[in-house]
């Protein structure tokens, strides 16, 4: 039997598989704030959420963001989180899901694709460099709640 599977928009009816993945990836308690999150990432026509969906469940998603560009030619697509669920990693849908977003990227004029991953994730580093991204200069940031 074959397995049914897609790639397709997020809704904020996916905010729990959302909520779940995300905890594995280190960001716990995110069911209080998941829906609110969702619904303006939806609104905003330079965001794109993105879930694999196998067998009717949501297994992976990925968070794509646009950012216009002032002094150079084409804009820039950030992935600012992609993660797959610990029991189906390995299978080609984080690859999936990234050929997706650079397809999306493309498509919107984007002249480079980017993603922010924290130094501790090695094997993400690994995944990364497979699927073409190389390491650019350093990343700084402040927080602005502190």
């Amino acid at each position: 039997m074959e397995t049914k599977f897609m790639i397709r928009a997020a809704n904020v009816e996916d905010r729990e598989d959302i909520s779940r993945l995300l905890t594995q990836l280190g960001y716990p308690d995110t069911r209080l704030f998941m829906k609110e999150n969702i619904e303006r990432l939806l609104a905003d026509p330079n965001e794109e959420l993105m879930v694999y969906e196998a067998e009717g469940c949501v297994i992976a998603c990925l968070s794509l963001h646009y950012i216009p560009q002032l002094g150079m030619r084409g804009d820039i697509a950030s992935i600012s989180y992609l993660v797959v669920d610990s029991s189906a990693r390995s299978k080609g849908i984080g690859q999936e899901l990234v050929e997706s977003a650079s397809a999306s990227a493309r498509q919107k004029g984007c002249a480079s694709i980017q993603v922010h991953c924290h130094a501790r994730r090695i094997e993400a580093h690994t995944f990364y460099e497979r699927q073409g991204f190389k390491e650019a200069p350093k990343y700084f940031s402040k927080r602005l709640d502190k």
